[in-house]
C-alpha cells in the first residue's frame, strides 16, 4: 500500500443502484428515459446514445454515475453524462464527495480480472451486488486521486489523437473510392458487372471438430473470425489444430488471398500476405483467390466490399438468425462492378501510399496502451 492510502469497498464510497429492467410494454424508440441494457453503447469511456427509451424506468442510473456491467461481459466501467434508465445488464456507482468519479472509473477499469473470478452462473456469467459493494479499490487523498486521473486522462488523448489519425487515413481511402469509381452500390459511372463467383474461386474453411482429429498429425496456427478485421489481421491469438496433408494442400494460405467473414460482422475482409510460418483458417471463413486477373485487382475489391457492406449493399445477401451470415451461395453471387483494370490498379497504388503510413502510427498506439497498462498497474495493483 502506498504511503498516505488506504483500502475502501465500493459500498463505502459510492451508493450502488443495480439495474432492474422495465415492462417490455414500456419500451419504444422516442419517448421517456433513455434505456440501456448492458454495454452495446459503451465507449471508450463515455456512454453513447441507445435507441431505446422507456416511458416506465425502474432504475435510474444518475447523469456522472460510473456504470458496471454486472452479467456477460462482466466488469467493464463507463461513465454515463446524463441520467439513463439501466436495466439488469448493469449497475450504477454514484461516487461520494471524497472520491472522484473519473478516478472511480479507472479504479474499476483495473478490476476487471477481479469481477470475472467472481462471477457465478452456468448460462451467463453475473456479479451480485454483495461482490460489487465488497470490492476493494485504493483510496488515495482528493488531490492525488485527481494527480492520477490527469496522468491517465493525458496517455488516453494521445492515443484518442493517434487512433483519430487512423481514421483520418481510412476516410482518406474512403474519399478516394468514391471520387475514381462512385457509388458502390448503384454503379452510377455504368462499369462492366461481373458476379463473384466469375471473379474469384471462393471456398470456406476447415470445420473445427476435435472429435475427428489425430493426434500424431501435425498441429498448425489457423485464422478464426475474430483474427480477420477490415483490412488487417489481428494475430496475437491465434488457435492451432491438426490437418491432413489433403486438407494442408486445400487450406494453406497464400499471397493475395481475401479472407472475409461467413458470420459475424458478415463480409469484413482483409487480404493475406505471405509470412514464413503456414497458416490455414477455418470454416467461419471463406477464401476467395482471383481467378480473373485479367479484370480484377483484389485491393480495389477488398475496399469494394467495405464500402459495398456499408452502404448497406449486403443487406439482400445475408441471412439473419442470432447473427448475420453471408453463405457461400450468396457471395458468389454478389454483384462486382469491375472499373478497366487500369484504373483499379492506379487505385491500389494510391492504397498503397496510405497504408505505409500506418505502421507507425499502430506502432504509437501499442507503445501508448503499454505505458497506460503500466501506469494502471503501478498505480492500481
Amino acid at each position: 500500500m502506498k504511503q498516505g492510502w488506504e483500502y475502501k469497498k465500493l459500498g463505502e464510497v459510492c451508493n450502488i443502484t443495480m439495474g432492474q429492467s422495465p415492462d417490455g410494454k414500456s419500451i419504444n424508440d422516442n419517448e421517456g428515459v433513455e434505456f440501456h441494457q448492458g454495454k452495446t453503447c459503451f465507449g471508450e469511456r463515455t456512454l453513447g446514445v441507445s435507441c431505446l427509451f422507456s416511458n416506465a424506468p425502474v432504475k435510474l442510473a444518475e447523469a456522472n454515475s460510473v456504470l458496471l456491467c454486472v452479467r456477460a461481459p462482466v466488469g467493464y466501467p463507463n461513465i454515463t453524462n446524463r441520467k439513463i434508465c439501466i436495466g439488469r445488464g448493469l449497475c450504477a456507482l454514484y461516487a461520494k464527495e471524497n472520491i472522484d468519479n473519473t478516478f472511480l472509473f479507472y479504479s474499476l477499469l483495473g478490476k476487471q480480472s477481479h469481477f470475472e473470478k467472481n462471477a457465478t452462473g452456468s448460462t451467463f456469467k453475473a456479479i451480485s451486488s454483495k461482490v460489487i459493494s465488497n470490492t476493494e479499490i485504493p483510496f488515495p487523498p482528493k488531490s492525488t486521486q485527481l494527480s492520477i486521473v490527469s496522468e491517465l486522462d493525458k496517455i488516453n488523448e494521445l492515443i484518442r489523437l493517434k487512433k483519430e489519425q487512423l481514421k483520418d487515413y481510412d476516410n482518406l481511402a474512403q474519399s478516394i473510392f468514391y471520387e475514381m469509381f462512385g457509388d458502390p452500390v448503384e454503379n452510377e459511372k455504368g462499369w462492366e458487372v461481373k458476379k463473384w463467383k466469375e471473379v474469384f474461386n471462393t471456398i470456406l474453411g476447415k470445420m473445427l471438430d476435435k472429435s475427428k482429429q489425430i493426434n500424431h498429425l501435425k498441429q498448425y496456427k489457423y485464422l478464426a473470425n475474430m483474427n480477420v478485421q477490415w483490412g488487417y489481421f489481428d494475430l496475437k491469438e491465434l488457435r492451432s489444430m491438426t490437418f491432413t496433408d489433403e486438407e494442408l494442400a486445400k487450406y494453406e494460405l497464400r499471397n493475395n488471398d481475401l479472407l472475409i467473414c461467413e458470420g459475424g460482422d458478415a463480409g469484413r475482409c482483409a487480404i493475406w500476405k505471405e509470412t514464413d510460418e503456414t497458416i490455414l483458417f477455418q470454416k467461419a471463413i471463406h477464401r476467395a483467390r482471383l481467378i480473373d486477373t485479367d479484370n480484377a485487382d483484389v485491393v480495389y475489391i477488398r475496399y469494394w466490399m467495405q464500402f459495398y457492406k456499408v452502404n448497406k449493399g449486403l443487406k439482400d445477401y445475408i441471412s439473419k438468425s442470432t447473427i448475420e451470415h453471408l453463405t457461400g451461395d450468396k457471395l458468389k453471387r454478389l454483384p462486382i462492378p469491375l472499373p478497366p483494370l487500369p484504373l483499379q490498379h492506379l487505385f491500389a497504388q494510391r492504397i498503397e501510399q496510405i497504408e505505409r503510413q500506418k505502421p507507425a502510427v499502430q506502432k504509437s498506439i501499442t507503445d501508448l496502451e503499454t505505458i497506460l497498462a503500466s501506469r494502471m498497474q503501478y498505480w492500481f495493483e
